[in-house]
């Protein structure tokens, strides 16, 4: 991955998490510099109906705090100003977002409602060179999760002995090998990944590429890397904890999350 070994990546991110960094070591850093982002947005979300009929579900307040909020603050706080989110269902109720976050760009997606999310992802794929992409229905705890500087393209995983869930199987090395619903001594699915400049180019061919075959309109944007083309990337795990984030995919798990939305009888 560009000119640096990893051990002399890892020592200038030392200095520069130190604040030592001169602008030598800066300099040999910018190629690894996220730079970019994309929040995938766009979705109905059925599960977490009724709040969902006047309301996407990123802008749904969980304890005070919209789940996209989380997101976006945690990029600025990396000096990560273009950020792209990806919208379809109720679109405009995102415009509100440049009020605080005027360096929002709105991208629409027309496919919203009859494809899944790779449609989105199609829609940015000019996007993904350096850049971090999320899920949009994800409260993020620990924003120290997100680096200024990555050496390689990698997703974010829980590692667990099984889970029903969507799941990576990785390498004895921490390399992601396949994806899928449900499995054993593998590593629970987070939707953050971080694309490198070189994979990122790779994207923005291999995305249109699968879309284009009917077959796939109806997969996750991430079938393309880990499934699809994955003989053209090497993605690592980045683990992290069940602490880190709160994935709110349904109703029930935003009741555990902010018990205000609790039914009170």
């Amino acid at each position: 991955m560009g000119q640096l070994t990893l051990e002399q990546f890892s020592e200038l991110e030392g200095r520069f998490e130190a604040g030592t960094a001169s602008e030598a070591d800066l300099a040999a850093l910018e190629p690894y510099r996220a730079k970019r982002a994309i929040l995938v947005a766009s979705g109905f979300g059925s599960r977490m109906l009724p709040l969902t009929i006047n309301t996407p579900k990123p802008l749904i307040r969980v304890r005070g705090r919209r789940i996209i909020e989380t997101i976006l603050d945690a990029l600025l706080a990396i000096d990560i100003t273009e950020i792209y989110i990806v919208v379809g269902y109720l679109a405009d109720e995102f415009e509100l977002l440049k009020k605080d976050y005027p360096t929002i760009t709105l991208i629409k997606n027309d496919q919203y409602d009859s494809t899944n999310n790779l449609s989105s992802a199609v829609c940015a794929k000019e996007h993904f060179e350096n850049a971090y992409v999320f899920e949009s229905d994800l409260f993020l705890k620990n924003p120290a999760l997100l680096k200024k500087y990555s050496y390689e393209s990698f997703y974010l995983g829980v590692p667990v002995d099984a889970t029903p869930d969507w799941c990576f199987d990785t390498t004895d090395e921490g390399i992601i090998t396949d994806l899928h619903k449900g499995g054993t001594n593998c590593h629970h699915m987070y939707g953050v990944s971080y694309w490198t400049q070189e994979d990122g180019a790779r994207l923005a061919i291999d995305l249109p590429k699968a879309f284009a075959d009917e077959a796939n309109r109806q997969r996750f944007w991430d079938d393309v890397p880990c499934a699809l083309a994955r003989d053209n990337y090497q993605i690592r795990i980045a683990p992290c904890t069940f602490d880190d984030i709160d994935e709110l995919d349904s109703l029930a798990e935003l009741q555990h999350a902010d018990p205000a939305y609790l039914i009170k009888k």
